[in-house]
């Protein structure tokens, strides 16, 4: 990291205000060169900044950050212009000329994380707070950035050494003046480790349907009424209404909020027997799509054709709507609601039922430790390692090695060893200019 990279902080386009942001060992001679000294340092100062030709960019707020105390731990400045893309275009266009780098995508984040400013698992709370869309997400962000699941890692591996020491004892000091049941004191500890991680990953769950919403499939027979719930519900016309049958083919989703939480109710093709090649795959993603919602909600035609069977993946505390009861009397000893989307009451009703569920679902008086696949996949290698070496009692090396494993799968959660692997991934994600 010998070079100094800069980029704008802020989007694209006309606003009041830009930001741009630099960082590296050449950053002190960048705001000479462009503002004519250094300001105080974490305190903005009003500088008229200039080209290397002399000629005038704009007047700025201009803020000096030295190291260690930044964002990235390294020399760092702002500048804040005017948001016309013609003096943005033209302080980027100087930094560029001094020899500066545009960054990358998260690299100012990435040097925050290579210079100990944050753990991987912070920094991938300073992604989701960047993203963020609703309470729910940003709240649960701003805990991971304070480091939540680094604690909880922490304590994790604080018990970890204590066990792992107690199986080195007796494996390499068999004569020594120890505990004969030394290796025995640590079972208790790992089984408790255990289970707190198997709930972890329970919770870590409900921490990626936070981050990346609550999946609610419409599902039924053709020309059941999803198409026209889909777009009651998110308030524009989002899907094809029509009457002839298998008019929706292909996934149609929308985000929306319900209750706090970031949900995405997805319209699905109606499911049927066919010989068209292109409304079978329809068939076919809608079935999937249900599978992997968290819930589904099946409408039939309440006034039509019987419908056949609900879906395979229909579970308990799914909906079953009866659909078009405007029409008339329907169709009697069907299970279901009776429901139209006519109806501003069943649609009141219907809203409640779901930001019901998605808060039943999501709400917890503590928010979860952990919030992504990549730290689930981790809690569950840790998990299966710890469960081994509890049954390893006739092999202490063994069950000591496993131990080791498991403490390894949690200190990548945190970046503590072999970050590379998951670095790029991860940064990659991130906007230009953080």
């Amino acid at each position: 990291m010998t070079d100094t990279i800069f980029a704008p902080a802020t989007a694209a386009g006309r606003a009041a205000v830009a930001v741009v942001r630099l960082s590296g060992p050449g950053t002190a001679q960048a705001v000479r060169a462009l503002a004519g000294r250094l300001p105080a340092a974490r305190r903005a100062s009003l500088r008229t900044l200039l080209d290397g030709n002399g000629r005038t960019i704009d007047e700025a707020l201009v803020l000096w950050f030295p190291t260690p105390g930044s964002y990235t731990g390294e020399d760092s400045a702002e500048f804040h212009v005017h948001g016309g893309p013609a003096v943005l275009g033209a302080l980027v266009g100087a930094l560029a000329a001094r020899g500066l780098r545009l960054a990358e995508p998260g690299e100012f984040t990435r040097r925050a994380f290579e210079n100990g400013k944050l753990d991987l698992a912070q920094a991938e709370g300073v992604a989701d707070l960047i993203d963020a869309e609703t309470d729910a997400q940003r709240h649960q962000a701003l805990d991971q950035l304070g480091g939540r699941l680094s604690d909880v890692q922490a304590r994790w591996r604080e018990a970890l050494t204590g066990a792992l020491a107690m199986y080195e004892a007796a494996v390499d000091f068999p004569d020594e003046e120890v505990p004969a049941d030394v290796a025995g004191r640590a079972r208790p500890i790992i089984e408790a480790l255990v289970a707190e991680l198997d709930a972890a990953v329970t919770d870590a769950e409900r921490g990626e349907r936070v981050r990346e919403g609550y999946r609610i499939a419409l599902l039924g027979a053709p020309n059941a009424g999803k198409s026209t719930l889909l777009n009651v519900l998110a308030k524009r016309e989002a899907a094809i209404v029509t009457a002839t049958p298998g008019t929706t083919r292909d996934i149609i989703e929308v985000p929306m909020i319900l209750g706090g939480y970031k949900v995405i109710v997805a319209d699905t093709a109606g499911l049927r027997q066919t010989t068209d090649e292109i409304e079978a795959e329809g068939v076919r993603r809608a079935e999937a799509w249900g599978y992997g919602a968290d819930l589904r909600v099946w409408l039939v035609d309440g006034y039509g054709e019987p419908d056949p069977a609900p879906p395979a993946s229909m579970q308990i505390g799914d909906l079953i709507l009866l659909t078009k009861r405007d029409l008339g009397e329907g169709l009697e000893g069907l299970p279901g609601e009776p429901f139209t989307a006519k109806s501003p009451n069943d649609v009141a009703w219907l809203e409640r039922s779901l930001t019901d569920s998605v808060v039943a679902a999501l709400a917890s008086a503590e928010p979860p430790a952990a919030t992504r696949l990549r730290h689930r996949e981790l809690l569950d290698e840790a998990s299966e390692r710890l469960r081994h070496a509890l049954s390893q009692e006739q092999s202490l090396e063994l069950a000591a090695e496993d131990v080791r494993l498991a403490a390894r799968a949690l200190d990548r959660i945190t970046g503590r060893i072999d970050p590379e692997q998951v670095l790029g991934r991860i940064f990659a994600t991130f906007c230009i200019g953080k």
